[in-house]
């Protein structure tokens, strides 16, 4: 049986830095291919803002060739037009995605930290560290814009995977067998 590759783009929101990443995946081998930053203009409005992630989200789904995209919903905060600024740019990277038809997977900033971390209230610093434990890491990925979408990005690949269940003989046992590359 051939291994399909599965290659996802994973995207931190921003509307002064945008954090984007590339994680492949084949079997249960993860390879990061991307991880870095698109710094926004300050000298653009905000609506050119969006039509420059609008496009460089396009360009890097020409280069990469993703099939998926998972992007970090924006948290619920105290500043109203911050949130809304945000919810602005994502819009913009989900309706690039659409547009090359791409699948769209929207994970909570809790999630994500708990995904990677198994804490739901881990720091972006922790979550960096871990990712760069885990992985070979692009020296682009030097901002934690950057870690936040690869954590985007794993945290997708970690949730369409199936665990075994307790029934049928399934073990985590059996599962740590089957991937001994998943255990570090």
């Amino acid at each position: 049986m051939e291994l399909k590759k599965k290659i996802i783009l994973g995207v931190d929101p921003g509307t002064q830095v945008l954090g984007y990443a590339i994680a492949e995946q084949l079997g249960s081998k993860i390879t990061v291919t991307s991880c870095d930053i698109v710094r926004l203009r300050s000298e653009a409005d905000a609506l050119q803002r969006l039509k420059i992630i609008f496009e460089k989200i396009l360009d890097i789904i020409d280069s990469y060739t993703p099939t998926e995209l998972a992007i970090e919903a924006p948290f619920y905060g105290e500043n109203v037009q911050s949130m809304h600024k945000l919810g602005r740019a994502q819009g913009v990277v989900i309706a690039a995605a659409l547009y090359r038809g791409l699948s769209v997977a929207e994970y909570s900033p809790r999630k994500i930290k708990q995904s990677i971390t198994g804490r739901g209230s881990a720091t972006k610093e922790q979550v960096a560290a871990l990712l760069a434990a885990q992985y070979t890491l692009p020296t682009t990925a030097a901002t934690l814009d950057a870690t936040d979408a690869l954590a985007v990005a794993i945290t997708h690949i970690y949730q369409q995977q199936t665990l075994p269940s307790s029934r049928g003989g399934n073990s985590w046992e059996a599962f740590i067998r089957s991937n001994p590359d998943r255990i570090r």
